[in-house]
């Protein structure tokens, strides 16, 4: 027995010495978060073309393009004039949609008025980061150019290049052997958005396949800013909260643009639906995006397969809400209703409020206030508005935590009664009489009007790009495999 133990020991040991130099190995190799901390290449495969998974995935390729059925893009500025105002001297006051399905996203950001309509690759007025969360061709060309030669070009320098829109290698390495059995393969493949990731402890490839599913999600559906006007940069430095990434942004002395009527310093939040979620009781709970809006399913046949119809978890009721509410569907859509209905009218409230105070302010500049005296008001108007733009910016932030929206707004309403509280104060300072006039601004085209735009020559410039320099782009992009030979493969008949 002693021999027999002996011998035991004896083997283990050459084992564990012969797994030794594998184990360092295996220590040393450094992850994509480690690359991308060094802002070093990352050195992954992106087959960035959607259409190559046709034929292999019918089922998921299928069920993503049906995200093609969400085909409303009505003007948010129409539904809401008052947005015009909050945006005046940016770019979103000329045109804000609402968001259609991720089979749009290219074309959605070709046709929107705020990408201009530039007439080669160095014209236009944004950077190629307006592309940053189009589509998994941003992947590949940041692994190809590297971040400089991506993030330092005009929007327009790749428009031939970012033709897929989001889709399969966003979210899947879909080079692995993995991907090729069958199995998700997830991975982050945007250098950006594994620091972002990392900064708040989710270090990508630590995480389990639960914190690998939104963190994907993170590729997109994050607030974000573009540090230099061109990098797109993750505010979490201090945290993920509304309260937190403003103190970043006031410490950097960061503003997306002064406003045309108030000239306060302002924030544009983007779409914080991660960080949103992350406070709410799902993300608490370890409910993931995919969970509700990417979960489960069988076809026809009862193969098991995950949806990639990425939409309303109402739509899917019994494969999402079901798996974990005892409620009727009809209960719980009463139950978001009232949340909507409620943080709805909490965010008008706001709106009103800071339109009121934008225009008191400029009348307040106009008749000869000084810095000193505007200096606190500009920034509760900034604080104000940010607020309000966090809350109104998410899909769905009614839905993933309107606990947290509604103390945002109810802190917003707070900085906009200090702002407009101090400005009645500099306006009977300088004689102006009160109520300051208002013009009328009932529609979009009143509203922005009344902030100087000329919205129909910015039509007409958009007409002519999309009819001579988007179909010559789209040509180069076949001709390089980008795109079928034809505008959609026919795998719908699997």
């Amino acid at each position: 027995m002693k021999l027999f133990t002996k011998s035991l020991v004896m083997a283990t040991i050459s084992i564990l010495g012969c797994l030794q130099p594998a184990l360092a190995e295996e220590a040393k190799k450094e992850s994509l978060t480690d690359k991308a901390v060094k802002h070093e290449k990352l050195g992954v495969t992106v087959e960035s073309a959607n259409h190559l998974f046709a034929e292999k995935y019918p089922l998921q390729y299928n069920s993503w393009k049906a995200t093609s059925q969400s085909t409303d893009r009505g003007s948010a500025l129409e539904y809401d004039p008052r947005f015009v105002i909050l945006w005046a001297g940016y770019a979103f006051s000329k045109d804000y949609n609402k968001p259609r399905g991720h089979y749009y996203a290219v074309t959605d950001v070709r046709d929107i008025l705020r990408t201009g309509a530039p007439k080669d690759e160095n014209d236009g007025p944004q950077p190629s980061a307006c592309w940053a969360c189009k589509g998994p061709d941003v992947a590949r060309l940041i692994e190809e150019k590297g971040e400089r030669g991506y993030f330092d070009p005009k929007w327009a320098k790749y428009g031939s290049e970012v033709v897929n829109s989001i889709g399969c290698a966003d979210c899947h390495d879909t080079a692995s052997e993995e991907f090729k059995e069958g199995k998700a393969a997830l991975r982050v493949a945007r250098p950006h958005v594994l620091r972002a990731l990392n900064t708040i402890g989710w270090k990508f490839e630590e995480l389990d396949k639960h914190g690998q599913r939104p963190a994907v999600c993170a590729n997109c559906h994050v607030e974000y800013y573009f540090k230099n006007k061109t990098d797109v940069t993750f505010p979490w430095k201090n945290g993920i909260d509304v309260d937190s990434i403003e103190k970043y942004y006031d410490e950097i002395k960061f503003a997306d643009w002064t406003h045309a009527l108030s000239k306060a310093p302002m924030l544009k939040t983007q779409h914080p639906d991660f960080e949103v979620w992350a406070q709410g009781t799902h993300g608490k709970n370890g409910v993931t995006c995919a969970d509700c809006h990417m979960p489960k399913v069988k076809d026809k046949d009862g193969k098991v397969y995950t949806e990639h119809k990425i939409g309303n978890p109402f739509d899917n009721f019994e494969a999402s809400c079901k798996t974990c509410h005892e409620q009727s569907k009809e209960t719980l859509q009463k139950r978001v209703a009232q949340y909507k209905h409620d943080i709805r009218d909490a965010m008008i409230r706001l709106e009103d409020q800071l339109v009121k105070a934008h225009f008191e302010a400029k009348a307040a500049w106009d008749s000869g206030a000084t810095e000193e005296e505007m200096k606190n008001i500009l920034t509760a108007i900034r604080h104000a508005q940010w607020r309000w733009d966090y809350s109104a910016a998410g899909h769905g932030n009614h839905f993933h935590a309107p606990d947290v929206m509604l103390r945002t707004i109810a802190t917003g309403l707070e900085r906009a009664a200090d702002a407009r509280a101090e400005l009645g104060v500099v306006l009977a300072k300088h004689n102006v009489s009160t109520p300051v006039a208002i013009p009328d601004i009932s529609t979009k085209e009143k509203a922005q009007l009344a902030i100087g735009l000329d919205i129909p020559k910015e039509k007409a410039a958009k007409d002519e790009f999309l009819k001579t320099v988007v179909p010559q782009w789209e040509k180069e992009a076949r001709a390089k495999g980008l795109l079928p030979a034809e505008d959609a493969p026919k795998a719908d008949a699997k």
